[in-house]
């Protein structure tokens, strides 16, 4: 991707405009939040599949893509999206799922109460991806753009903890959903961040 093509700058504007010191400094900074924090939801989505027993985690077990009420994956056009528009979808998924964790974590301490490693993990993401969000609205706000993306709605989570009841096995695959969710957002956020770092050392 060229320079152009990678910079917060209006695609109108002289390529050669540098972003101000402060902004690249917070990019840079977000950056590299969302990627520790891809490698930690790696961890979680790892964790949540070790302790939900057969089939999970067998060879060539292909769970259900169940639907997540007020969350779905990154289409497959948000590439080409405008960078501003990208991060807007980015900072709005990641708002939606902290409540949508939450009701997987209290799901998990019913079901693996003997598990607190993976317990805290969900926590701490639900935590940690409300905080990304936070930065990337931030950096949003520093380039004079308006978060205008979807709010999370309560029904949302309502939703995902009314899917819980369904049954053991659908909970868990609503959980397994949602933690691959959390991975694929923040995932897609380092690299949406990461095509608007400044070339050169960070």
């Amino acid at each position: 991707m060229s320079r152009r093509e990678g910079s917060l700058e209006d695609p109108q504007a002289d390529s050669s405009v540098s972003l101000l010191p402060h902004l690249e400094a917070k990019i840079r900074q977000t950056h590299s939040f969302a990627r520790l924090l891809t490698k930690y939801a790696e961890q979680l989505l790892q964790e949540y599949v070790q302790h939900q027993g057969d089939p999970f985690g067998l060879p060539g077990f292909s769970p259900p893509r169940l639907p997540v009420a007020g969350l779905s994956a990154p289409a497959p056009g948000h590439a080409g999206l405008p960078a501003p528009e990208r991060l807007r979808l980015d900072a709005a998924a990641l708002t939606a799922l902290p409540p949508l964790l939450e009701v997987v974590r209290r799901h998990q301490a019913e079901l693996n109460p003997r598990a607190p490693r993976l317990l805290r993990r969900l926590e701490d993401a639900a935590r940690q991806a409300r905080a990304l969000g936070a930065a990337v609205e931030a950096v949003l706000a520093a380039l004079g753009t308006e978060t205008r993306g979807p709010r999370p709605e309560p029904a949302a989570a309502a939703a995902a903890a009314a899917a819980t009841g369904a049954g053991v096995f659908p909970a868990k695959v609503l959980g397994l959903r949602v933690c691959g969710l959390y991975r694929e957002w923040v995932s897609r956020t380092e690299g949406d961040l990461g095509q608007l770092v400044p070339s050169g050392p960070a």
